[in-house]
């Protein structure tokens, strides 16, 4: 009888309904096609290698300076065109103004030489100029995201183009403070750990140890990918958010070996770039050569960018309009909500030249 009654006392509490939907989207998840990504319309107006050049036009024209996006060598960036409503590129596009990305594309083994210099010099450069003069704009604004930001910083310190705006979001500048595991800072800096073989060996770094790299940088928070999924999947939107995610998240790009040799010797262990002694081509790469405005953004929720990380940018440069925000929010989640876009229109509305 106690058996009987513990049976019945939990079938009174289950939401029949609520599991039913749980289970079914669950299955919807494993069975479905993955959800379509990139959504605004757009242009391509220039290519080299496996790089693009996108436009995305205004719905309505309001701002003279275009907005120019720079995004991570880790990871593809429809991230920030991940879904109708929630587009970082779609809302800026509906606040009219004119956007540009820059696709760095998937490296193959013939690019295993390409440093992050090699990028800056011959690709993101060029691609400056193209969308300047496609936009008919006499300057231009740069937005970097991730790393994406710290290769921004690094080009608005040599470019000779006319660089109005810098905003950087979630941007590592000072290396220093590590956000992995201290046995791994410690490693790489005493010279425990030496990647050279390592990096020699491949070539180009595959996806799936990109991928593990950041799963390890974020532990012990990170499980399983269908933990939260799981626990949430009676919540048909949690569950169309959550496949876009684990989409993006799962679909790493590889990486050219010599950038990642530099980011692991010269910004990680060395820490170069704070202290004026990285190079690109014949120019030293010194941040107070930035006079541009800066927008520096960072989350308070950040498990792999640390407010530390950014915060020095802010003393290094020239700039005389120079901003820095906490917001509450975390790494990915900063693009993935769309919230982004918000925060870039209230700096950047009245620093874009209305129309």
């Amino acid at each position: 009888m106690a058996a009987d009654s513990a049976l019945s006392e939990f079938m009174a509490d289950l939401d029949l309904d609520k599991e039913m939907r749980r289970w079914a989207n669950m299955f919807k998840v494993l069975s479905e096609p993955e959800p379509k990504t990139g959504i605004t319309p757009r242009d391509e107006i220039w290519r080299k290698n496996k790089s693009v050049l996108w436009h995305y036009p205004a719905k309505q024209k309001k701002y003279e300076i275009p907005l120019f996006f720079i995004y991570s060598l880790f990871n593809k960036p429809y991230i920030l065109d991940i879904a109708p409503k929630v587009s970082v590129i779609e809302a800026l596009t509906n606040m009219g103004y004119e956007v540009y990305l820059l696709d760095w594309g998937s490296p193959g083994y013939e690019d295993k030489q390409n440093g992050i210099d090699t990028y800056i010099e011959k690709y993101l450069q060029t691609a400056v100029k193209r969308a300047i003069r496609h936009s008919g704009a006499p300057e231009i604004t740069l937005i970097g995201y991730c790393i994406g930001g710290t290769i921004a910083s690094i080009y608005a310190s040599i470019a000779e183009e006319p660089i109005k705006n810098l905003i950087v979001a979630t941007v590592p500048i000072d290396f220093e403070p590590f956000m992995g595991p201290d046995k791994w800072a410690e490693g790489l800096r005493e010279g425990d750990i030496n990647l050279e073989g390592f990096i020699d060996a491949y070539g180009i770094i595959p996806p799936k140890l990109v991928e593990g790299m950041f799963r390890t940088i974020g532990s012990p928070i990170y499980f399983t990918n269908y933990t939260n999924l799981l626990y949430r999947a009676h919540d048909s939107n949690y569950v169309d958010k959550w496949r876009r995610m684990n989409k993006w998240t799962l679909d790493q790009v590889p990486l050219a070996g010599e950038a990642y040799r530099q980011l692991a010797n010269d910004f990680f262990k060395e820490n170069k770039l704070v202290k004026g002694e990285w190079m690109v081509g014949n120019k030293r790469v010194d941040l107070k050569n930035i006079r541009a405005n800066l927008f520096v953004v960072s989350g308070s929720r950040d498990n792999l960018v640390h407010e530390d990380q950014s915060k020095p940018i802010m003393d290094l440069v020239s700039s005389q309009d120079k901003t820095y925000i906490t917001v509450e929010t975390g790494h990915v989640s900063l693009a993935l909500t769309g919230l982004l876009a918000k925060i870039v229109h209230q700096w950047a509305s009245s620093r874009s030249n209305p129309l």
